[in-house]
């Protein structure tokens, strides 16, 4: 598919018009590129681009080229790849999807204005592929404010495990971001282009560090409710080993069963031990409650 950028905007070609004109952009598949082996020897064009899973522009003497690996996201379930040639005059996309042109066929429905140019097309472009990535951030940060709910609510099951899905979908954009400031960089001090686009990727680099730190900060609100529910549960084994206490040394010491023992031989021994016993458990329990124990 070919596109040339001319005073009507972007607007589809034939492959004549495209290899004459200026401002041309060809996108082909793997299997077309590998047969465009006159063009690839008019250019020097000899750069690989398959199994790419970073983003980078490295620059030749004639030309940029940039292999981009577009990391999936949750709802999409799928990685996109392309590869891209900038040349004096003229652009070629390299892909085996359709993630290049339905990003073109959004650019061309947007174009209001004359004297576009391929600088102001590789900018466009280029914030078209991060368009909606400041909402997939959004959703991110949701899901982590939902877990810190459900954590203060007591509610922790399974925390690790959805934490650390998230923790590695926010480490994964923040590496991509930055390889795309990296690109941003090049672009923007070879071809004078893409100043927004560098903005962007730095506000989004910005967002993933903040979500980070942000889940970092929800999993230590989860180990301190973890720490309070541990430091309970101990508190109510003291109280019960506390209240206990006074009582096992009643046991142990009638439990002895000497002769000389007046207590074993009055009538009233068993009640009266009993009552005491009762009333050492209600003066505990008075105690602690006073006390904010229980």
């Amino acid at each position: 598919m070919y596109y040339r950028i001319c005073e009507q905007g972007l607007v589809e070609t034939d492959r004549r018009c495209w290899e004459e004109q200026t401002g041309a952009i060809g996108i082909f598949d793997e299997e077309e590129w590998s047969r465009e082996l006159n063009l690839q020897e008019e250019f020097s064009l000899d750069r690989k681009e398959e199994h790419t899973f970073f983003c980078r522009f490295k620059i030749y003497a004639s030309y940029l080229f940039g292999v981009f690996y577009i990391p999936v996201k949750k709802k999409e379930r799928k990685h996109d790849r392309f590869a891209v040639y900038i040349l004096k005059d003229r652009l070629i996309f390299i892909e085996e999807d359709s993630f290049v042109k339905d990003l073109i066929h959004t650019i061309r429905g947007r174009i209001r204005q004359e004297d576009y140019t391929m600088e102001l097309f590789l900018d466009d472009f280029f914030m078209a592929m991060v368009e909606e990535d400041i909402l997939y951030l959004a959703v991110l940060e949701r899901e982590i404010a939902d877990m810190e709910e459900r954590v203060l609510q007591g509610e922790t099951d399974y925390f690790h495990y959805r934490m650390l899905g998230i923790k590695k979908e926010i480490s994964r954009l923040y590496c991509y971001y930055c390889q795309l400031m990296d690109a941003a960089k090049i672009l923007s001090g070879k071809m004078n282009t893409c100043g927004d686009f560098s903005e962007r990727i730095d506000r989004l680099k910005q967002e993933a560090q903040s979500l980070r730190e942000y889940a970092m900060q929800v999993q230590d609100v989860y180990q301190s409710e973890i720490s309070i529910h541990q430091n309970n549960i101990m508190k109510l084994l003291t109280v019960v080993t506390t209240i206990f206490l006074p009582l096992t040394l009643i046991a142990g010491w009638y439990g002895m069963n000497f002769y000389n023992m007046p207590e074993l031989g009055w009538k009233y021994g068993y009640p009266v031990v009993s009552g005491l016993s009762v009333l050492i458990i209600i003066g505990s329990l008075w105690y602690f409650k006073k006390k904010k124990f229980l």
